[in-house]
């Protein structure tokens, strides 16, 4: 009698395998949340524009009810609609001017820097800081960086635009004290700032032109917060900086340091240690380097 054959087990998964199947789908509309998305490009290079006009709201209430008021009288005095519009439209031009006058200074606060500071550090010292930023320079898609080592005591650095290119200021204690993995992770902090296109907002709010607090909502808060999460997905490596941010949030300035002075007070937010005066750390201040240093420390 003939032996019949019972299909075989490993078969049966196939098929059963076969049947629950489901072919992935690709979300062509996913993006890294470490990588800035155009939207919030455009938020921050628009910050500017957004906060001169919101402090000429008023203003422009009152000259937007004086015309309204013009028509209604129009039947009266035809011409006082065009006299109010035409004033109306002379006014919006001139906060455009001041936009575009605040945006070519900012440009300028990198040469206001290379006049305040004193240089520093050894060739060694430069060809080290170069090389570091000429490789993060291609993951941030940089050129034309001007490298400088100023002399100061406390640990801390800009990027700036200068003009059409970028200059990147570094103190010398930081170059001394801070080793290469910290280093990588202070420049890529301020590339990345570059990247979310927040270097406009941050130098106009450090030119000295309005209060503190008019700064501080115009610099933005988290930003020095998001610039760490976009270094440390870049460099794949947040430890590096959550320790320079670390030994940032133990130092004090010294009483000669332009950390300490009403200068840096004025343009603080340009720096990578936004609050290097600060006594003791706020850990309700997302951009405090304290805080900074523990979220990073998570990852």
């Amino acid at each position: 009698m003939a032996n019949t054959r019972r299909p075989s087990g490993r078969r049966s998964q196939r098929r059963d395998y076969e049947s629950r199947f489901v072919e992935p789908v690709l979300d062509k509309s996913w993006q890294s949340p470490y990588v800035p998305s155009p939207s919030e490009r455009d938020a921050n290079a628009r910050a500017l524009a957004r906060f001169v006009w919101r402090r000429q709201r008023p203003r422009l209430i009152a000259a937007a009810l004086l015309f309204v008021v013009s028509l209604a009288l129009v039947s009266v005095a035809w011409f006082v609609p065009v006299i109010v519009a035409l004033v109306v439209g002379a006014y919006v031009a001139s906060v455009a001017r001041s936009i575009g006058r605040l945006e070519r200074r900012a440009t300028s606060l990198a040469s206001k820097f290379i006049d305040v500071f004193s240089p520093a550090g050894t060739s060694v010292d430069r060809q080290r800081l170069i090389t570091v930023v000429d490789r993060l320079g291609a993951t941030f898609g940089l050129d034309a960086v001007s490298c400088f080592i100023i002399d100061d005591t406390s640990y801390n650095a800009a990027l700036l635009s200068n003009q059409s290119s970028y200059a990147l200021f570094v103190t010398g204690a930081l170059i001394r004290d801070f080793d290469l993995i910290e280093l990588e992770g202070v420049v890529a902090h301020c590339m990345a700032r570059q990247r979310l296109g927040a270097l406009t907002r941050l130098s106009v709010a450090s030119l000295g032109v309005f209060s503190s607090s008019q700064a501080e909502q115009l610099a933005g808060p988290g930003v020095c917060y998001r610039a760490d999460e976009v270094a440390a997905a870049a460099i794949r490596y947040p430890l590096g900086l959550a320790e320079a941010l670390a030994r940032c949030e133990r130092q004090r300035p010294e009483a000669n340091s332009f950390f300490a002075s009403t200068q840096y007070a004025s343009s603080r937010w340009v720096w990578f240690n936004q609050h290097a005066d600060r006594a003791t750390s706020d850990l309700g201040d997302l951009d405090d380097v304290g805080l900074r240093s523990l979220a990073l420390a998570e990852w």
